[in-house]
């Protein structure tokens, strides 16, 4: 079986086909990915350096970075190291010019990079709002299109063998050997919804675990077990949301 072609340089953006999304369920876009890591600053620092990011929000247990407060972000919580990568790959990130953003990296930078700690980064050059905006993530699996159909029942739509589509974002399925890990690189992904209580009662309505509800000072989220016991968090920015 193979898996989504690699994307190192322009793409096209495949449209999603029609279906794909159970009942209520439907995330507006890919908000972020987060990761367990024993060194967050000096990852944040790379990415305000080299990445056109800045701290969105730093608490005790965690550190956003981002372009945009409102487009996608990594966030990087304080766990004992090393981890371990288990189904993480790579994360995509969007920009308009390649050329300019692979010059804002350091001399000899490989197509796909480490900004520490096994947080593998790629950039594609597509049409975005925003800079350094989420493209992709990456994700390994023993079956790419079992694993796709399977998070159609998450509000995933179809896009290409492999690959499923979520507001112009897109989460990819490579083929390989998973296996659960004690310590986690990939901590969850996330996606933007307009309700979380919504999709809290649609995933019980037909059969999905809620892993636990957390309402933060800018946001409401649920977290729900995906394909391959990845964290999926369905969250809703406040009215109040002030981050930028």
């Amino acid at each position: 079986m193979t898996g989504p072609e690699e994307r190192s340089g322009s793409r096209s953006r495949p449209h999603a086909g029609p279906g794909g999304y159970p009942g209520r369920v439907r995330p507006k876009t890919l908000d972020h990915v987060a990761f367990w890591v024993a060194d967050r600053d000096a990852i944040a620092d790379f990415a305000v350096s080299h990445l056109g990011m800045h701290v969105i929000d730093r608490q005790e247990k965690f550190t956003l970075v981002g372009s945009d407060a409102r487009h996608g972000k990594l966030t990087l919580f304080d766990a004992e190291g090393p981890r371990e990568r288990g189904v993480f790959k790579h994360v995509g990130l969007r920009v308009s010019d390649l050329e300019e953003a692979r010059r804002a990296l350091p001399a000899g930078t490989p197509p796909v990079f480490d900004i520490g700690e096994g947080i593998e980064i790629r950039l594609v050059e597509a049409p975005t709002e925003v800079e350094y905006d989420l493209d992709h993530v990456a994700l390994w699996t023993t079956d790419p299109d079992g694993t796709a159909r399977a998070y159609r029942d998450y509000g995933f739509a179809p896009s290409s063998p492999g690959v499923v589509e979520v507001g112009g974002a897109f989460v990819e399925f490579h083929p390989g050997d998973v296996r659960e890990v004690e310590r986690p690189l990939l901590n969850h992904i996330a996606v933007l919804v307009d309700s979380a209580d919504e999709h809290i009662e649609e995933a019980r309505r037909v059969g999905i675990e809620v892993e636990s509800i957390v309402d933060a000072a800018n946001t409401y989220a649920a977290f729900l077990w995906g394909p391959d016991r990845v964290r999926i968090e369905y969250v809703e920015h406040k009215p109040t949301f002030a981050l930028r």
